[in-house]
């Protein structure tokens, strides 16, 4: 089944300013999937997957706005794991920019890598793999491979610089949040670019969509905040606001006007080299979980686990002090289950300025 596209003229784009009698170089047409994408037009291109037993089509869909200028390859995409959303929103509200129609370079905007997912409200591909332990994949694997293989080749390969935007688990909410190898210079001007409370320095996980990014040489980060299968209107309008600092710093767009707020400058930014998970230390109904984004300090309680029968208690206590990135939404827990998620910062001066903001945030919005 060969790709399809749908092309367009880009909305309002005009020529570069050059002059009289100058002819503006031609830029050459991007090319995906087969599909040829010429400056200064954008399209939808449909890379088959499969076909279902019903015989289904089955696609991967790629929005590509193609600049008239010279420029970076910046890929967004989002829903590699199929229940996590809000990414979809967040490359909606970009590629209604405005500010596209004078854009140097090209957006390649996938909204949802994992169709599969994504139609069933899963994590998963029907195989129960998981395709961001699956990269780079195999044209004759099983079918969440193919899926990595197809992305890795025909987008990923294409691009050169990478957005990858996700949530926390299912009954899972994370604190906005960048995910990045630190180490990496050029990764780390985009984590700082991008703008965001807290940096964490992660490593490259095997078989993940960044190490994928890594073996073609892109810097590529990845967005943790909010919940699957919820929209969360804060992390959304954070990423929102990301990603465009992203494409500002990459000299896509134009620099934003003087005074507009945009993002949280560097030295402002909350640095974690790691994190930890507290555990429940039985089972029960958790009571008064303390808030995501909370500065705890180590000894403090976080929440209590109480027997239905009202017979014992127990208190969830930190072991350490830090930020609370992550937590479950869930009052029924199980011993072992992983509660909340408390990022080591190194500046805890900094580490509750980023709290404040987000708590800020959080109540301007009603949240």
């Amino acid at each position: 089944m060969p790709s399809q596209a749908k092309p367009e003229p880009a909305a309002a784009a005009k020529p570069a300013s050059r002059k009289r009698g100058e002819r503006a170089p031609a830029r050459a047409p991007f090319e995906i999937g087969g599909v040829s994408v010429a400056a200064g037009t954008r399209a939808t291109v449909d890379l088959p997957i499969s076909v279902l037993f019903d015989h289904t089509p089955m696609s991967m869909s790629a929005r590509i706005v193609h600049g008239r200028r010279p420029g970076p390859v910046l890929l967004v995409c989002a829903a590699v794991h199929g229940d996590e959303i809000n990414g979809v929103e967040i490359i909606r509200r970009v590629l209604r920019l405005a500010s596209l129609a004078r854009m140097s370079g090209t957006l390649v905007a996938v909204p949802v890598v994992n169709t599969f997912g994504f139609i069933n409200q899963s994590r998963y591909l029907p195989d129960r793999r998981d395709l961001n332990r699956s990269f780079p994949g195999s044209a004759k694997g099983s079918l969440t491979s193919q899926v990595a293989h197809l992305f890795t080749t025909e987008v990923v390969a294409n691009c050169t610089h990478g957005i990858d935007l996700h949530t926390g688990a299912i009954h899972r909410a994370n604190f906005p949040q960048i995910r990045a190898n630190l180490a990496d210079p050029a990764v780390r001007e985009m984590a700082h670019a991008f703008g965001v409370q807290l940096l964490l320095n992660a490593k490259v996980r095997p078989g993940s969509l960044r190490e994928a990014g890594t073996r073609h040489a892109i810097p590529m980060l990845v967005y943790e905040a909010g919940e699957a299968l919820r929209y969360d209107s804060e992390s959304i309008r954070t990423g929102f606001r990301g990603v465009v600092n992203v494409m500002r710093f990459l000299g896509m767009l134009p620099p934003a006007r003087a005074g507009s707020r945009r993002s949280i400058p560097a030295e402002a930014q909350a640095v974690a080299q790691s994190s930890v998970w507290v555990r429940a230390p039985a089972g029960g109904l958790l009571r008064n979980p303390v808030r995501l984004g909370a500065w705890v300090e180590e000894g403090d309680s976080l929440g209590v686990i109480a027997d239905p029968l009202g017979s014992a208690e127990k208190r969830v206590i930190s072991g350490t002090e830090g930020i609370v990135i992550g937590r479950t939404n869930l009052p029924v827990v199980n011993q072992g289950d992983g509660l909340f998620n408390i990022a080591h910062v190194s500046d805890p001066d900094i580490a509750q300025e980023a709290v404040d903001i987000f708590r800020d945030d959080r109540e301007s919005e009603g949240g």
